[in-house]
C-alpha cells in the first residue's frame, strides 16, 4: 500500500498587493476580505520557470525528510503552465535534482482538481509497476499568462509549487476518489494569449456541482460530517469556499482558508494546506476536493495510518 509520507511547498518573496489595485479595479476592502479573499498574491522571479518552482519546493522537502535521489522511482509534475511545449517538465525537474535513470516521469495537465487527480495516478501507476517511491509535483505559475488589466484574474492567482513524498512509508492513505467533468463549458476558463475567466459561470458551477458531489462520495462510503475531522477545500476564492461550506452545512473550524496572503495557487492550493493540517492530532480523516479548469472536479478522503 501506498500514501502520502510528506509534503512540502515553496512561495515566492515578491508580493503583488491587491490594496494598491483598489482604484484601479473600483474595488474595496470588503471585496478584497470577503469576495476574494487575497490581500497579496506570490509572484514568482522573472527568471524562474515552472520547473525552478518545483526543485525549490524539492528543497523545501529536503529539510522535512531525507530523500535518496537514487531511490526515486516516479515523478509526476502537475502543471498546464510547463516550461516548454516540449519536452515534460517533469523530464526537466528529474535532471535538475538528480534522479536516477530509472525513474519514470511524465507530466498530467490539470489545473485546479489537478492535484487530486495526480495523487490517484500516481500511486496507481507506482502499485502497478511494483515501485516504493515517488515524487508529485504541482507548479502552475499563472503570472505567464494573466493580463494584469482583467480584473477577472489579476486579483487572484498567485505562484508557488508543492511536492509530496508518496510511499509505501506512508503516514496517511487515500481511501477513495471520485472525478466529474463537463466538458462542454470549457471555453468560461480558457487561456489562448491571456486567461480569460467568467467568474459568474465557474461560481456558479462550483456552487452546484461540488457540494453535491463531495456529499454523494461520502454516502458511497456511509460517512457522515461526524466521520470528517477537515475537509481540504481548493482555494478557488474565499466566497466560493464559504458557499461550499454552507452548502455542505458544516462548521467553518472544519474548513482551512489559507489564500489571503498569496492567492490561487491552482493544482497546489490543495497541498499547501494539507501539509498544515497532516501532523495535527485531531486530524485522523479528511475531504479533499479541486475544481475548475475543464470544467472539471476531483475528491478524495484520506486516512491517517
Amino acid at each position: 500500500m501506498l500514501g502520502i509520507q510528506k509534503i512540502a511547498h515553496y512561495l515566492p518573496d515578491t508580493k503583488s498587493w491587491n490594496a494598491e489595485k483598489k482604484e484601479c479595479f473600483d474595488i474595496d476592502d470588503d471585496f478584497i476580505e470577503n469576495k476574494i479573499g487575497v490581500q497579496c498574491r506570490t509572484v514568482k522571479n522573472e527568471d524562474d520557470n515552472t520547473s525552478d518552482l518545483c526543485v525549490k519546493a524539492y528543497h523545501e522537502l529536503l529539510k522535512k525528510i531525507p530523500v535518496a535521489e537514487n531511490e526515486i522511482e516516479c515523478c509526476v509534475v502537475v502543471t498546464q503552465n510547463p516550461d516548454y511545449n516540449i519536452p515534460h517538465t517533469s523530464a526537466i525537474v528529474h535532471g535538475k535534482i538528480g534522479l536516477s535513470d530509472n525513474c519514470a516521469c511524465y507530466d498530467l495537465s490539470l489545473g485546479c482538481s489537478g492535484y487530486v487527480y495526480g495523487l490517484s495516478n500516481i500511486i496507481a501507476f507506482m502499485q502497478m509497476n511494483g515501485m516504493k517511491r515517488g515524487l508529485l509535483f504541482t507548479a502552475d505559475p499563472y503570472s505567464k499568462i494573466i493580463d494584469m488589466q482583467d480584473k477577472n484574474t489579476a486579483l487572484l492567482f498567485g505562484d508557488g509549487a508543492t511536492v509530496t513524498l508518496i510511499s509505501d512509508e506512508y503516514e496517511w492513505k487515500p481511501v477513495t476518489f471520485s472525478f466529474g467533468t463537463n466538458g462542454s463549458n470549457y471555453r468560461e476558463l480558457i487561456c489562448d494569449d491571456t486567461l480569460y475567466m467568467n467568474g459568474r459561470a465557474v461560481f456558479n458551477f462550483t456552487a452546484t456541482t461540488v457540494p453535491k458531489h463531495i456529499k454523494e462520495m461520502m454516502e458511497q462510503k456511509h460517512l457522515n460530517d461526524a466521520d470528517i475531522d477537515k475537509y481540504i477545500l481548493h482555494q478557488g476564492s474565499k466566497y466560493i469556499v464559504d458557499t461550499i461550506r454552507k452548502r455542505l452545512g458544516v462548521d467553518a473550524h472544519k474548513v482551512p482558508f489559507h489564500m489571503f496572503e498569496y492567492g490561487n495557487t491552482v493544482s497546489s492550493s490543495i497541498p499547501m494546506i494539507l501539509e498544515e493540517e497532516l501532523d495535527k492530532p485531531e486530524n485522523s480523516r479528511m475531504v479533499l476536493s479541486g475544481f475548475g479548469v475543464g470544467l472539471s472536479w476531483a475528491s478524495a478522503i484520506i486516512e491517517k495510518k
